[in-house]
């Protein structure tokens, strides 16, 4: 029997979605580090020069919001860099603060080099917002182009600041991020372990191979000189090899299986995860025993069982053999640079759209604001920037309602504050817990996070260039509304289609992704080597993410997603296949397959392909007998029956759209009938 299809994904407008909590816990380390962050670094600049440069400052510090799951060795590369474009972003703020006009193309720039920057080398949230932040604030403190200099060191220093208290962790727990990364990993394949036989395990098995591909990352990233070839190193890495085998076998266990799995299974792979930090808390193999009774040893479960049991005495020891199990992981640490950016503008990359979409929206509210007479026209463009990071409509929508909401609750708030004329003292700490509390939340929902954030930003714009406090208030909260207003009208006018009609062409790569898969394993003239193996696993990983990542973009996009919701069937089928083939790929000894079936299955796939590539139904025939792979035929004739449906529901919304436009033609050519009479 096939697993049912999980439920498709629904992105609504509702309260649930604006004033709800996400899942996940608190973000109390961030929250503290921000907060020590900007209030050491708003301190120092305040004494050393003047409170209103002082401000400049803590918006440098707020590199600490950057790189947080990070392995230490990359991210103090990573944290400099971002910092040195924060200074950039001041520079040019400054020398653009000559007319308003100038200011604002200059913030919109800003937006959209940084977007591209942060999506092409996959910086992680906050992503453009505080590029944009302290550009537009650098944009009204005193000064001019004569203390650029001043401005963009003052940056630096709160920059550096903000390094600094990221690094803190350093000396203590150097290797903490990477041990987190593989736990997390271990987690999740826990949870996918118990959603096998439930309804959910599409969208598990999702969650399960993003935290499986972010470990093989960090744990890359990690490998300098002097680290990699050491005993904790290759144990780290030999954990992750077991990852990967745990997952796949977890894959086609859940492929084969509509009826739960014990639940010790899962408590074993809980146990593992937290051995990886603390090797005496390694569980028992002997827990599997019983479960394993009575299974044949070539079972999907017999095989599951076992690299768990075997998994064990690697996160028992502290060390491993260097040249042992995980010994080479076949990549490099950093991908070239230069080829990321350059990949992020190719056609067949969201990158690009959503940069322009970004920079043109950003820069346009901008000049909108400055048309109206908004003297704070920057807060539009920030507001924008906020906005537009939900990335679809439906989120771009939420995104924009709780801005707004959690702006004119938060205007109160910090409004209140400078009119008490509270001493520098009072502002700088006031400044850093909010930006802490904001932190805390943003998490689990930007609504409160809003509300938080705003009286800081008000009182770093006011110390940086003094104001009425009622005016400032008033003109907060009207930039707020423009400013959500036209990033709502740039996700609807800009690009809106470009995650739906990215989807086929994704689901095409995973098809030749798995094409190329599943023949290289069945053919018995070819033997795969460990760095061949190591490559197709990671490419279709990475097609397989990407795959479910177009599809969750482009089902929030309005009215577009109307097409787009039909190929939810497809999207799944595309990847249990993928998985399938992930999982013949981890095989020791894989059976052969004769050559007419091998290349019967590759008509099978090219046929898939050509169909979803002409937007027609496929015409695949009987498939060959794959006595050891028969969920791969299951789930090929699945995803061709999903096919033909979502070609038959398109053709019958193109009729109806045919039919209505044909009535709307009669409808008018008798009014214009009758207008003649």
């Amino acid at each position: 029997m096939r697993p049912k299809v999980a439920e498709r994904p629904r992105q609504r407008v509702d309260l649930k979605a604006l004033f709800g909590l996400a899942s996940g816990g608190w973000a109390w380390t961030t929250a503290v580090k921000a907060t020590a962050a900007m209030g050491l670094s708003f301190t120092c600049a305040a004494l050393l020069l003047d409170p209103s440069t002082g401000a400049l400052a803590a918006l440098g510090s707020m590199t600490v919001l950057y790189e947080k799951n990070t392995p230490y060795v990359h991210r103090a590369v990573a944290l400099a860099l971002v910092g040195l474009g924060f200074v950039l972003s001041v520079a040019l703020g400054s020398l653009a603060s000559l007319t308003p006009w100038t200011a604002a193309v200059a913030i919109g720039l800003v937006a959209g080099v940084a977007t591209w920057i942060c999506q092409a080398l996959r910086v992680d949230k906050p992503g453009a917002l505080f590029f944009v932040l302290v550009c537009a604030i650098s944009t009204i403190v005193p000064g001019g182009v004569a203390m650029v200099p001043t401005h963009a060191g003052v940056a630096a220093i709160g920059a550096g600041i903000g390094w600094l208290v990221s690094m803190t962790g350093a000396p203590f727990r150097s290797r903490h991020p990477e041990h987190r990364a593989v736990a997390d990993a271990f987690r999740q394949l826990a949870a996918l372990l118990r959603a096998i036989g439930t309804p959910k395990l599409d969208h598990v098995q999702h969650d399960a191979s993003l935290a499986v591909a972010e470990a093989w990352r960090l744990v890359l990233l990690a490998q300098t000189r002097g680290y990699r070839d050491t005993p904790a190193a290759a144990r780290l890495r030999a954990l992750l090899r077991w990852v990967s085998d745990i997952h796949l076998a977890a894959t086609e266990v859940s492929m084969a299986r509509t009826e739960p799995l014990p639940a010790v299974a899962a408590d074993f792979a809980e146990g593992l995860a937290a051995a990886v930090g603390k090797p005496e808390l390694c569980p028992d193999p002997a827990r599997l025993d019983e479960v394993r009774k009575g299974l044949r040893p070539r079972s999907l479960e017999s095989r599951l069982y076992s690299h768990l049991a075997r998994a064990a005495p690697t996160a028992r020891k502290r060390d491993h053999e260097i040249n042992g199990r995980g010994g080479v992981l076949y990549d490099t640490r950093y991908p070239s640079i230069a080829d990321s950016l350059r990949s992020a503008l190719s056609r067949d990359s969201l990158v690009r759209p959503t940069t322009l979409r970004m920079g043109i929206t950003v820069a346009a509210a901008g000049l909108l604001g400055i048309a109206l007479g908004a003297d704070r026209f920057y807060w539009i463009s920030i507001t924008a920037t906020a906005v537009l990071q939900g990335g679809n409509v439906v989120l771009t929508v939420n995104r924009s309602t709780q801005r707004a909401l959690g702006t004119a609750l938060g205007v109160f708030i910090g409004a209140g504050l400078l009119m008490l004329e509270p001493p520098l003292p009072v502002v700088i700490a006031a400044a850093a817990v909010f930006q802490g509390l904001t932190q805390l939340v943003v998490g689990r929902n930007f609504f409160y996070a809003s509300i938080l954030m705003t009286p800081m930003a008000l009182l770093l714009a006011h110390t940086a260039a003094p104001y009425p406090v009622e005016q400032l208030a008033e003109s907060r909260v009207i930039d707020t509304v423009i400013g959500s207003a036209a990033g709502m009208l740039g996700a609807v006018l800009l690009w809106r289609k470009a995650s739906a009609s990215r989807l086929p062409q994704t689901i095409i790569e995973v098809l030749d992704d798995a094409r190329t898969v599943v023949t290289e394993v069945l053919d018995p003239d070819v033997r795969i080597s460990p760095e061949r193996r190591y490559r197709l696993r990671r490419d279709l990983r990475a097609d397989l993410l990407s795959l479910r990542g177009v599809y969750d973009s482009a089902v929030g996009d309005v009215p577009r997603a109307r097409t787009t919701q039909p190929l939810w069937p497809v999207v799944i089928a595309t990847q249990r296949t993928g998985y399938l083939a992930l999982s013949a790929l981890a095989l020791e000894d894989p059976p052969p397959a004769a050559h007419i079936t091998l290349q019967r299955v590759d008509l099978a796939f090219r046929e898939l392909r050509a169909a979803m590539q002409e937007e027609r139904a496929p015409h695949l025939g009987a498939l060959p007998r794959l006595v050891d792979y028969p969920r791969i035929n299951m789930e090929l004739r699945a995803l061709s029956s999903s096919m033909r449906t979502a070609v038959a529901e398109d053709e019958r919304g193109a009729e109806k759209e045919r039919q209505l436009r044909a009535q709307r033609e009669q409808r008018r050519a008798r009014e214009e009938s009758d207008a003649d009479l």
